[in-house]
């Protein structure tokens, strides 16, 4: 990746960490899983499974798997 690209990326995901905790703030959220976020894109590394819900990988998903065929 050259400089620039990875420049941008560190940007955009201080830019997350920053859109998070203000959501949580606006809406008096202050659960684990939202800390467990901050703290995730506060971060360098990088988690596959870092995600709470199931990853299907890449052959996505039936219309039965998604939510709103769910939502009956």
């Amino acid at each position: 990746m050259a400089d620039t690209t990875i420049t941008e990326l560190k940007q955009k995901i201080a830019q997350a960490h920053q859109v998070i905790a203000h959501l949580m703030d606006k809406a008096a959220f202050n659960g684990a899983e939202a800390h467990r976020a901050l703290d995730y894109f506060g971060g360098d590394t990088f988690d596959r499974n870092f995600l709470p819900w199931p990853h299907h990988g890449d052959e996505g998903l039936r219309p039965d798997e998604l939510n709103a065929a769910n939502d009956d």
